[in-house]
C-alpha cells in the first residue's frame, strides 16, 4: 500500500471511530449549526433594532419586543454552545475509552512472541499518549470542519440576497483561506508525524530505562543513560516547537485574509453611505448595511475556528500512524483469527504432538533439532537435565512463546491456528522467573482468575503451600508486596505463581523448574499439591531435580539436540515432609 492509500485508509478508520456513536456525533455536529442559524436571526434583529431606533426614531417602548427577542436569541445561543461543548467532551471520552479497551484487548490477543519483540514503553505510549492525541480531532476539529464547510457558504448566500456586492466579496475571499490552510497543513501533518514518533521513542525509552534502573546503576551506566534521555527530550522539544510554529503560521494566514474580507465589506458599506460608491440599483438602508457589517466577521469565524484546530487533525493522523506502526495494523482492520468457524476449545487433558521441531537461541545457534514427542492426554512427563540444554526453550515453544520450525499440535490442531485467548485458556505455564506486581499476595494470586473469591484464593494458596509463610505475616494473604515480589524469597515467589495456576482449569500444564529455590522438605509438600492439581491434566515439567522427575510417568533428556528417554529416578520420600 502506497503512502496516499495508507493515509486515506487511516482517515476512514478515524471516521469509523466517529460513526460508532451516531447520536452523540449528531449532537456534536448539529448543535453548532443550529447556533449558526440563530446567529443570522440575531444579526437581522439587531440590524432592524438599530434601523428603527436611528432612522425611524421609534420610541423606547416600541423597541422592547426586539430587545427581548435579541436577549432570548443570545441566551439560546449560549445554551447551545454549552451543550455542544459538553456533548463534544463526552463524545471524545467515549471514543477514547472504547479505543483503549480495543487496543488492550488487541495486545492481550497477540502472541507472546510478538509482544516480547516490542518495547513495553512504546506499547504503553500507544495506549495512553497516542489515543489521547485523538481527543482534539473528535471534540474540536470535526465540529469545526462541518461548520467551516456549511456556515460560510450559507452566510454568504444570505448576504448575497441582501447585497450582491457584499455576497460577492464573501464568495471571493472566503475560499482563499482553506487553500492556503491546506498548503500550510501539509507541512503541519509531516511535522506532527515526526513529533509523534519522537514522543513514542521517548516514552518507550523512559519506561524501559526506569524498569532497568537498578541494572543501569550496577553497571555504572546511569549518567550515560541520563544524557541519552536528555538528548531524546531535547529532540522532542525541537519537533514540538516546529509543530507550534506551523500552527501559528496557519493562524496568521487565516487572520490576514479574514481581515482583508472584513475590511473590504466595511469599506464598501461606508463609501456607499457617503455616496462615494453607487453600484446598487436601490438605496442601501441602515438595516441592510448593519446586517452586512455584523455578518462579515461571522462568515470567517468558522474558518478561523477550523484553522485554530487544524493542528488537531495533523496530530490525530500522526497518532493513528504511530498506532498502526506499533501494532502493525489498526485494530479494526487487524487480521481475524484463522481459527475455523464453529471450532470450540477442547476440554479435559490435552494431547500434545511435536513433529520435527527445530529451535534456535536468539543468537541463531541450534538448541534442538528434529524433536519428536507425543504427550498423551493425562500423561505426566519430565525433561531432566542440567541448565542450558534447551528444556525451557521446548516448553516456551509449546506455549507459543518462541518461533520454531516443524509442527506442534495441541488437541490435533496446529498451534498457529489456535486463537491466542483459546490457547491461554487451554494451557498454563510457569516460567523460571514469574512476575509479581506491587499489591497484596492475594491480588497476585488472583491474577490467575480475576473473578476468584477469597475462599478460592485461599484454597489455591494452601495447595501451593503459600499459606506456610503468608500466615506467619501480620496481614496474611493481604500482605502488600513490592514490585517483582520485593520482600519475598525466590521460592516464595515461585509458590505464589503456582497458586495462580491452581486457580485456573487448564488441560495442559507446563512448569519450568517449579521447585527451584526450595529445600527438600518444602519441595515434597509442593509436589504433593502439584500431584493433586495435575490429576486429570496433561503435565510437562522441565527440571534438574530428581525428586520432581521421580513423580512423573516418564522422563526424557535432551542430548545432541534430540529428546531421548531416560531412566526414571527412584522416588525418595522426605521424612520431615511426612
Amino acid at each position: 500500500m502506497d503512502d496516499k492509500a495508507k493515509i486515506a485508509a487511516q482517515g476512514r478508520w478515524l471516521n469509523r471511530l466517529a460513526m460508532a456513536d451516531r447520536p452523540l456525533l449528531a449532537a456534536v455536529l448539529g448543535l453548532p449549526l443550529l447556533a449558526g442559524a440563530l446567529l443570522v436571526a440575531q444579526a437581522l434583529v439587531l440590524a432592524s433594532l438599530l434601523h428603527r431606533a436611528i432612522v425611524e426614531g421609534a420610541a423606547v417602548a416600541a423597541l422592547w419586543p426586539d430587545v427581548l427577542l435579541l436577549a432570548a436569541i443570545l441566551l439560546i445561543r449560549i445554551g447551545l454552545g454549552a451543550f455542544g461543548e459538553v456533548a463534544a467532551v463526552g463524545f471524545g471520552e467515549a471514543i477514547k475509552r472504547r479505543l483503549r479497551a480495543t487496543l488492550v484487548g488487541e495486545l492481550l490477543g497477540r502472541p507472546p512472541v510478538w509482544t516480547a519483540s516490542k518495547s513495553s514503553g512504546g506499547l504503553s505510549s500507544t495506549v495512553l499518549e497516542q489515543v489521547e492525541a485523538l481527543d482534539g480531532y473528535f471534540t474540536r476539529y470535526l465540529p469545526a470542519m462541518v461548520q467551516a464547510a456549511i456556515l460560510p457558504i450559507a452566510f454568504a448566500a444570505i448576504a448575497f440576497s441582501v447585497d450582491w456586492i457584499v455576497g460577492l466579496l464573501f464568495l471571493i475571499s472566503a475560499p482563499l483561506i482553506p487553500v492556503f490552510m491546506a498548503l500550510v497543513g501539509w507541512g503541519a501533518e509531516a511535522a506532527s508525524r515526526s513529533q509523534a514518533a519522537a514522543l513514542n521513542r521517548l516514552s518507550g525509552r523512559f519506561a524501559d530505562r526506569l524498569r532497568g534502573l537498578v541494572t543501569l546503576k550496577l553497571f555504572g551506566q546511569d549518567e550515560a543513560e541520563t544524557a541519552r534521555v536528555r538528548l531524546a527530550s531535547e529532540e522532542l522539544r525541537v519537533r514540538t516547537m516546529r509543530v507550534m510554529r506551523i500552527a501559528f503560521l496557519s493562524s496568521a494566514v487565516l487572520e490576514f485574509f479574514a481581515a482583508l474580507g472584513v475590511a473590504g465589506v466595511a469599506l464598501y458599506v461606508g463609501l456607499t453611505f457617503l455616496d462615494l460608491v453607487n453600484v446598487r440599483g436601490t438605496e442601501l438602508t441602515l438595516a441592510a448595511g448593519m446586517f452586512c457589517l455584523l455578518m462579515a466577521p461571522e462568515v470567517y469565524q468558522p474558518l478561523r475556528l477550523l484553522a485554530a484546530h487544524y493542528h488537531d487533525r495533523a496530530s490525530a493522523k500522526a497518532a493513528v500512524a504511530a498506532i498502526e506502526q506499533e501494532l502493525d495494523a489498526l485494530p479494526m482492520a487487524a487480521t481475524l483469527s484463522t481459527q475455523p468457524a464453529g471450532a470450540t476449545v477442547a476440554a479435559g487433558p490435552a494431547l500434545v504432538e511435536l513433529r520435527g521441531v527445530a529451535l534456535h537461541d536468539p543468537a541463531g545457534r541450534p538448541v534442538v533439532d528434529a524433536l519428536d514427542l507425543l504427550l498423551e492426554p493425562g500423561a505426566q512427563l519430565a525433561i531432566l537435565g542440567a541448565s542450558g540444554i534447551g528444556k525451557s526453550t521446548v516448553l516456551e515453544a509449546i506455549a507459543g512463546l518462541r518461533t520454531f520450525a516443524g509442527e506442534i499440535r495441541l488437541d490435533g490442531r496446529l498451534l498457529a491456528e489456535i486463537a491466542e485467548p483459546d490457547l491461554r485458556d487451554r494451557l498454563a505455564m510457569l516460567g523460571q522467573r514469574p512476575r509479581l506486581f506491587a499489591g497484596s499476595i492475594a491480588d497476585n494470586i488472583r491474577l490467575g482468575r480475576r473473578d476468584a473469591d477469597h475462599a478460592a484464593v485461599r484454597r489455591a494458596a494452601q495447595q501451593a503451600r503459600v499459606v506456610d509463610f503468608a500466615d506467619a505475616l501480620p496481614q496474611g494473604l493481604a500482605t502488600q508486596l513490592g514490585e517483582d515480589g520485593l520482600g519475598l524469597s525466590g521460592g516464595e515467589i515461585q509458590r505464589i505463581a503456582l497458586a495462580r495456576i491452581y486457580l485456573r482449569n487448564p488441560g495442559l500444564v507446563l512448569l519450568d523448574e517449579p521447585t527451584a529455590h526450595l529445600d527438600s522438605a518444602t519441595e515434597a509438600l509442593v509436589l504433593d499439591g502439584l500431584a493433586e492439581f495435575a490429576r486429570g491434566r496433561t503435565l510437562l515439567v522441565a527440571t534438574h531435580s530428581h525428586a520432581v522427575a521421580a513423580r512423573m510417568d516418564k522422563v526424557f533428556r535432551i542430548a545432541g539436540g534430540k529428546l531421548l528417554p531416560a531412566p526414571k529416578p527412584a522416588l525418595v520420600r522426605n521424612v520431615g515432609a511426612a
